[in-house]
C-alpha cells in the first residue's frame, strides 16, 4: 500500500475511531453467509433473546442516512420491516434475500452473477445489516458493489470492539478493524461519507463512490489590496480572489500599509485586486515582496497617472507573469509591445446581477460610502434607484448594471491640483465606447453592459484558469 493510500485510509480511521459506542450490546445475525456468498438461515439457537430489539435500533439509525425518495435496496435483508416502515417519504423499499420472498423483495444470491445487479444499479441506496461480518469474499463483493456505484450503508463489528473468541461464536467470516475497513472501502473507491455507533459493538457507516484523487498540496499566496480601511471597491475584490484561488491556497492578506509583515517567500503574489495602482503605491517595497514569488500576477489599473513615474510602473510589469488591466487605457499607455499584458475588463461587474430598478428617487453617493451595511444589502441599495450619481467608481459601476440615468464625478488628487483619478473615464471608454462629461446625466445602454458584462465574465473564468496551472506548474517544479 503506498504512502498517499496509507494516508487516506489513517485519516478515516481517525474519523472512525474518534466516535465513540453509545451503549454496550451484543450483535446477532439473521442471516449467515457461506464462503461462497450464499445467503443461508442462522440457527434459532443461534439467536439471542436481544436480537429483534438490536435489529430495531440498527434500522432506526439507517433510516436516519437515507433521504426522502430515494429507492433502497436491502441486501441480505438486515433491516427488514422496520427499515422498510422507517423510511421517509417517497422511499422505494427492496429486499434482495434468499430467506425473504414477501411483498416488495427478490430473490437474490449474492454469489457470481446472481449478484443483484439490476437491481442494485437502479436503486440509489444499498443497504447492507448484519451482512458484512459473514463474507468470506469481500473483494467479490465489493467489485459488484463498485461497478453499481451506488451510495452504501452498511453496520459492521470491527475487531476494535469485537474480537477473538466472540467473533468464533458468532460464525464471523471475517475480522477486520477501523483500519482494515479503510484500507477496502479505498481500494474499491468508496469514501465515508458518515459514521455513527449503533451499540458498543457495531458501527454504522454510509459509503459514497469517490473518484481518486491526487494528493493536494498545499501552497503559499499573498494578496496585496490598497488599504484595509474596507471600501465598497476593495471588499469586493477580495471576494473575487478567494473565489478564484485554489482550495488548498495558503492566503496571506497584505495592504501596501504593511508590506513589511510580509512573509519570506510565496508561491504567488496577487498585486491588486482590481483597485487601481498609483503614486506613491508604486515602488520598492512593492518589487521586494515581488521578488520573494516563484510566480506573480497583477490585477490592477492605473490612477493619476500624470504622477506615475513611468521606469517604475515599468518595473512592477516587468515582474509580473501576466498583468490583467482591467480597461483599454491602461493596456496602450503601459502595455503596449508587452506579451504579459491582457486586458481583464472591470472583474467587479461579475458581482452586479443585471436588475432593473424601481425607485424614480435618485440616489447620491458620496466619496465615503459605508462600510457597516454588508455588500450584498449595498448592491441591492444601489440597484433599486432609476438615477444614480456617484463620486466612487464601483457604486457606478454596480449602479450601470440597473439604472436608466447615471452621471459622475471624477476623483480629484491630493497630492496635485487639477489632476484627477481618470478611472471613469477608462471605464466609460471600456462599456460604452465612449466618455461623458461629468455631473450630467447620461442615458445607460443596457445592452452595452449586458456585452460586457457577458466579456468579463468569461475572462475572469481565465484568470482562474491561469492562476490554478501556475500553482500546478509551481508545485511540479518543487
Amino acid at each position: 500500500m503506498n504512502a498517499a493510500r496509507r494516508g487516506r485510509a489513517s485519516s478515516i480511521l481517525a474519523d472512525l475511531c474518534s466516535r465513540p459506542a453509545s451503549r454496550n450490546g451484543t450483535v446477532i445475525m439473521a442471516l449467515h453467509v457461506n464462503a461462497n456468498l450464499a445467503l443461508v438461515a442462522v440457527p434459532d439457537d443461534a439467536r439471542r433473546p436481544d436480537a429483534a430489539s438490536t435489529f430495531d435500533s440498527r434500522a432506526q439509525l439507517a433510516a436516519q442516512f437515507i433521504p426522502s425518495g430515494s429507492r433502497v435496496l436491502d441486501l441480505g435483508a438486515g433491516g427488514g420491516e422496520t427499515l422498510r416502515d422507517l423510511l421517509p417519504l417517497g422511499c422505494a423499499y427492496q429486499a434482495a434475500d434468499r430467506l425473504s420472498h414477501g411483498k416488495g423483495s427478490l430473490i437474490g444470491d449474492l454469489v457470481g452473477g446472481d449478484f443483484p445487479t439490476h437491481a442494485a444499479t437502479q436503486s440509489d441506496i444499498v443497504v447492507m445489516l448484519g451482512v458484512l461480518e459473514n463474507i468470506a469474499d469481500l473483494e467479490n463483493l465489493f467489485t459488484h458493489l463498485r461497478f453499481c456505484k451506488q451510495d452504501v450503508i452498511l453496520s459492521y463489528s470491527p475487531t476494535d470492539l469485537l474480537s477473538g473468541a466472540d467473533r468464533a461464536a458468532f460464525g464471523f467470516a471475517n475480522n477486520l478493524s477501523y483500519f482494515d475497513l479503510a484500507q477496502l472501502f479505498d481500494r474499491f473507491g468508496f469514501r465515508i461519507q458518515g459514521t455513527a455507533p449503533v451499540d458498543g459493538r457495531q458501527m454504522l457507516m454510509r459509503l459514497t463512490p469517490a473518484d481518486r484523487l491526487a494528493p493536494v498540496a498545499s501552497c503559499s499566496v499573498a494578496v496585496i489590496s490598497e488599504s484595509d480601511a474596507g471600501n465598497f471597491g476593495d471588499r469586493l475584490g477580495l471576494h473575487m480572489i478567494n473565489a478564484l484561488l485554489p482550495g488548498q491556497a495558503n492566503v496571506h492578506h497584505l495592504t501596501f500599509n504593511a508590506l513589511a509583515q510580509a512573509r519570506d517567500n510565496y508561491d504567488l503574489v496577487v498585486l491588486g485586486v482590481g483597485n487601481s495602482m498609483f503614486q506613491p503605491l508604486i515602488g520598492d517595497g512593492v518589487l521586494d515582496i515581488l521578488s520573494r514569488a516563484k510566480s506573480a500576477i497583477g490585477i490592477f489599473g492605473t490612477a493619476y497617472r500624470e504622477l506615475i513615474p513611468r521606469p517604475a510602473i515599468d518595473r512592477v510589469i516587468d515582474r509580473l507573469d501576466t498583468w490583467y488591466a482591467p480597461y483599454a487605457d491602461d493596456v496602450l499607455m503601459y502595455g503596449r509591445g508587452r506579451s504579459n499584458v491582457e486586458h481583464l475588463g472591470d472583474w467587479l461587474i461579475d458581482q452586479f446581477p443585471l436588475a432593473e430598478a424601481t425607485l424614480d428617487e435618485p440616489l447620491q453617493i458620496g466619496v465615503e460610502i459605508g462600510t457597516d451595511i454588508p455588500l450584498d444589502r449595498t448592491i441591492q441599495a444601489i440597484q433599486r434607484h432609476k438615477q444614480v450619481y456617484s463620486a466612487r467608481l464601483h457604486p457606478l459601476l454596480c449602479a450601470l448594471t440597473s439604472a436608466h440615468l447615471a452621471a459622475y464625478s471624477e476623483e480629484a488628487s491630493r497630492h496635485m491640483p487639477g489632476i484627477v483619478s481618470g478611472k471613469f473615464r477608462s471605464m466609460l471608454v471600456d462599456i460604452f465606447g465612449r466618455s461623458y462629461p461629468e455631473r450630467e446625466f447620461f442615458m445607460v445602454d443596457r445592452d452595452a453592459v449586458t456585452r460586457y458584462k457577458a466579456r468579463v465574465h468569461r475572462n475572469v473564468a481565465r484568470v482562474g484558469e491561469r492562476i490554478e496551472a501556475m500553482l500546478r506548474n509551481v508545485a511540479v517544479a518543487g
